[in-house]
């Protein structure tokens, strides 16, 4: 995939998590913050098993998991806190509220990642403007989240 096609996959993808929270808090309000999480891996679990057996060959390839590294089977784990963390806060900050605080979450993390070499990256150095970047969007945020 192209760099084009995948900044605007990737732009889709984020518009769809500022509706996660609020499907997820909702679901919450509904049956609790930890089942609500249990039912949306339980959902993504039956989608990406119909998806691997409709398009992507099969569950062979699943062998190779031990030779993964250990931390990259913490992706899991990040996603019940990022989930949990989401439909909780949603309630006090909004989608918008959530979805700011995430992004500059993210942005910061993956920065010092990329800095790093962290997980596997190839380091990337941070300059000036990733650093205002990053102050900008802090200031954004709080922007968003302030009553």
């Amino acid at each position: 995939m192209d760099r084009t096609g995948a900044a605007a996959l990737v732009v889709v993808a984020g518009m769809l998590v500022a509706a996660q929270a609020p499907m997820n808090g909702e679901l919450g309000r509904h049956v609790g913050s930890w089942q609500a999480a249990l039912v949306n891996f339980a959902v993504g679990t039956a989608l990406i098993v119909l998806l691997i057996a409709v398009f992507g060959g099969g569950f062979g390839e699943l062998r190779g998991v031990t030779a993964a590294p250990w931390w990259a089977l913490l992706g899991g784990v990040v996603g019940v806190v990022v989930v949990v963390a989401s439909l909780v806060a949603v309630r006090s900050l909004g989608a918008g509220g959530v979805t700011a605080a995430t992004v500059a979450g993210m942005l910061a993390a993956s920065v010092v990642v990329d800095h790093l070499g962290l997980l596997g990256v190839e380091p990337r150095p941070v300059g000036a403007a990733k650093i205002l970047g990053i102050a900008l969007l802090a200031g954004g945020v709080m922007l968003v989240v302030r009553e």
